[in-house]
């Protein structure tokens, strides 16, 4: 029980230093530590038995193992968003999309975006990395609350494309390995709910955008902006869209052979056409490599800091009793894989995570009840997307803090509602098309 305080409190202090702008890098060791001394966890690798968890070198292997998986789709996704940003690329797709949509679709064009990026295969962090120079374009263009941007990214790519049938994201793959179903399972019940998370998510995201614009706010400056290029300088529009169908498509073609390796070729392309089609454009080619190296290495130290803390966090008793307890409710099968998959998730702020952990424990029992495993699939996916996405979500804290250099109490609260409670009223809207 002394394990099970000490990991809540741990995962307490972690989202309230986050919620406080502490540098993550300091909070989340810290915080792990806590988790560690409550759970008689060993402290240091020369304290611990042969293959017994450690405080220092658990962190570290969840640290290290984050930094080796991803690395390179972090750097190549900064450098290609810092050429588009630097070159006008970027700009010259935000100013087609205001002039053919209109000022105040500008919101709606960053969500349509990063769904096609998503849905097309695209990772998560790359689609932040990719969007956001065109989404702060738009937003400029129209005047809009930039707060709002890391919650108008998030609602395209983490909502109704991540978890949705026929998603080439990790987040519907990771069932069939224990249901036997395919990606498109339940994608009757899966396009009706997508239909219905887009449709009130963006009219929230709207109204909240609305509020803000009535009560007199619009879009700041920031000192770290880029300089925008003269309008009349700036490259055609097809030689900033087609950097990005250059990474879609290779993306996709390449992702059942090379699974997650297709990020690397796919970016590396991504970023030679962004080069050569805008090289007459580019301001400061070797600022904005610099620049994009350095983000890059930002942001991965962040997530990597927050995985360590997970990585503590599981090895604890404590987070041992309380899957137990979560992988044990009575009730509706469908109910208690969604609060149990959700609620593991939010503990380890991984949607992949919490997959990972109760499927295992979830599906030889659920499956012996005779549930139907397409409706499992699509439920577990669904819930995934929803506790994931608290402040210590690696992918929040990347969007949030080292890409769009907003502070939690600004923009968490949109981010919130469109990555927290959007998921968990579609995840409750698909159990209930499942039950009747």
């Amino acid at each position: 029980m002394l394990s099970l305080t000490a990991l809540m409190i741990g995962l307490v202090l972690l989202i309230v230093l986050a919620l406080r702008n502490w540098n993550l890098l300091l909070a989340a060791p810290l915080c792990a530590l806590i988790v560690a001394v409550g759970s008689d966890i060993t402290l240091f690798p020369q304290w611990a038995d042969d293959g017994a968890a450690n405080w220092l070198g658990t962190y570290m292997q969840g640290f290290s193992g984050f930094v080796t998986n991803w690395f390179f789709m972090f750097l190549l996704g900064a450098l290609f968003g810092k050429i588009m940003e630097d070159s006008g690329a970027a700009d010259s797709v935000a100013l087609w999309l205001v002039n053919h949509c209109g000022m105040k679709h500008a919101a709606l064009a960053v969500v349509i975006a990063c769904a096609v990026l998503t849905y097309g295969g695209v990772s998560l962090f790359v689609v932040a990395f990719s969007v956001y120079p065109m989404a702060l374009s738009l937003f400029k263009q129209g005047n809009l609350p930039r707060r709002f941007i890391p919650a108008t990214m998030a609602f395209g790519s983490v909502t109704f494309t991540m978890t949705s049938a026929g998603s080439p994201e990790i987040q519907n793959w990771i069932p069939i390995a224990y249901l036997n179903t395919t990606p498109y399972a339940g994608w009757q019940v899966s396009l009706v709910v997508a239909v219905l998370m887009a449709s009130f998510g963006y009219f929230w995201l709207s109204w909240m955008i609305r509020r803000d614009l009535a009560a007199g706010h619009g879009f700041e400056e920031m000192a770290s902006d880029p300089v925008p290029p003269d309008a009349l300088h700036l490259p055609k529009f097809w030689r900033g869209l087609a950097p990005l169908i250059v990474v879609l498509v290779l993306s996709f073609w390449l992702h059942d052979t090379l699974k997650q390796s297709a990020l690397v070729v796919a970016l590396s392309g991504g970023l030679a056409a962004a080069y050569l089609l805008n090289l007459k454009t580019l301001r400061q080619p070797g600022k904005a490599l610099s620049d994009g190296a350095i983000g890059a290495l930002l942001a991965i130290a962040n997530t990597s800091a927050v995985v360590g803390f997970g990585a503590v966090a599981r090895a604890s008793e404590g987070f041992q009793i309380a899957v137990d307890a979560i992988t044990h409710l009575p009730g509706s099968p469908l109910i208690g894989a969604a609060i149990a998959v959700t609620l593991i998730a939010g503990l380890t702020g991984s949607a992949s995570g919490g997959q990972a952990i109760a499927l295992p424990l979830l599906a030889p029992q659920y499956l012996a009840q005779g549930v139907d495993p397409s409706a499992l699939h699509r439920v577990i996916a669904l819930s995934s997307g929803a506790l994931d996405s608290l402040p210590h979500n690696g992918y929040v804290v990347t969007t949030l803090r080292a890409i769009c250099n907003e502070s939690y109490s600004r923009a968490y609260p949109a981010m919130a509602a469109m990555t927290v409670v959007v998921p968990l009223l579609g995840t409750a809207l698909a159990i209930a098309l499942f039950l009747i």
